[in-house]
């Protein structure tokens, strides 16, 4: 099981954009590597981050960082 699927849906919302990593980063104002670190499920963002990757990927919290079948 990959870190996306243990964790969020980050990647697959950006990749579904065309949205780098370095792209979202900056819209959030965030390294590229936290980014990268969150796709895999190594970092768990503040309440504060994960509204912002929210809003530029233009889904609700619960649809990136919900749990599965739920």
């Amino acid at each position: 099981m990959s870190g996306e699927d243990r964790s969020n849906h980050v990647r697959r919302y950006r990749r579904w954009l065309e949205l780098s990593q370095a792209d979202l980063a900056t819209q959030v104002e965030v390294s590229r590597q936290t980014i990268a670190n969150i796709e895999r499920g190594n970092y768990s963002p503040s309440v504060y981050l994960a509204l912002r990757i929210c809003k530029v990927l233009g889904k609700t919290v619960e649809e990136i960082f919900g749990e599965e079948g739920n």
